[in-house]
């Protein structure tokens, strides 16, 4: 499952750009000033990253200039609402692979983000694709096809629902909270007294057996061999 780095201090953007990209198969983790995107580009291996320029510190140039000099190669998308052809030019001079004006259709995104990892270096793309199933029991979940397997047998999901059933079984036998199913499935809070997780929680037992999630009272939901 390849790893995407988003620094964007919008927390709005940053909420939206991730759940759209977990629903799509990505993990992703979010940086909010341009000195901790530097720092996670420096010392974590991340497939792709997403880069805004108007952070709160330095700007997005001086994280590309600055991480490009110290030798990373991971490919960068700029996304910001600086569109200029000034800027366009300043970005991929700096070291951008790819460039994109704010306000953006997720769909043009997404397009441009598997295509920058697939065309990155067949290093990253081992890395990227090292893990592409992840089977618990009788549960097989291919991350490339999107496909699960029940038993033998071919499961149709929904983006969130796969979303949610790939976050359990990376973490098989652990009690999983509402608010980290939250954040890590849809990406931004929802209110407290949402039943989001719930709704989908019963949804995923409908079509992957009920006694394979288990509800740990006053806790949250543990993934289990049935």
């Amino acid at each position: 499952m390849a790893h995407i780095l988003v620094i964007e201090d919008e927390r709005g953007i940053s909420s939206f750009v991730t759940k759209g990209l977990r629903a799509a198969g990505y993990q992703t983790t979010i940086a909010e000033t341009g000195r901790d995107g530097v720092l996670h580009l420096l010392t974590d291996g991340y497939d792709l990253a997403i880069l805004d320029i108007g952070l709160p510190d330095i700007d997005g140039f001086e994280v590309l200039e600055q991480a490009r000099g110290q030798g990373v190669k991971t490919p960068v998308i700029i996304l910001t609402a600086r569109s200029s052809v000034e800027d366009t030019v300043s970005g991929l001079e700096s070291g951008a692979d790819d460039y994109m004006a704010k306000p953006f259709r997720f769909e043009e995104l997404l397009a441009r983000v598997r295509l920058r990892l697939r065309s990155a270096t067949p290093a990253a793309q081992t890395a990227a694709t090292s893990t592409t199933t992840l089977t618990h029991g009788n549960l097989t979940l291919d991350l490339r096809s999107r496909k699960v397997d029940v038993d033998g047998r071919e499961v149709e999901l929904s983006a969130r629902e796969f979303a949610l059933l790939e976050f359990f079984m990376s973490h098989p036998d652990h009690v999983l909270s509402r608010a980290q199913l939250l954040d890590n499935v849809w990406g931004y809070d929802f209110d407290p007294g949402s039943n989001v997780v719930d709704v989908y929680v019963r949804y995923l037992r409908q079509k992957i057996g009920a006694k394979r999630l288990q509800t740990v009272r006053g806790m949250g939901y543990r993934l289990v061999e049935e």
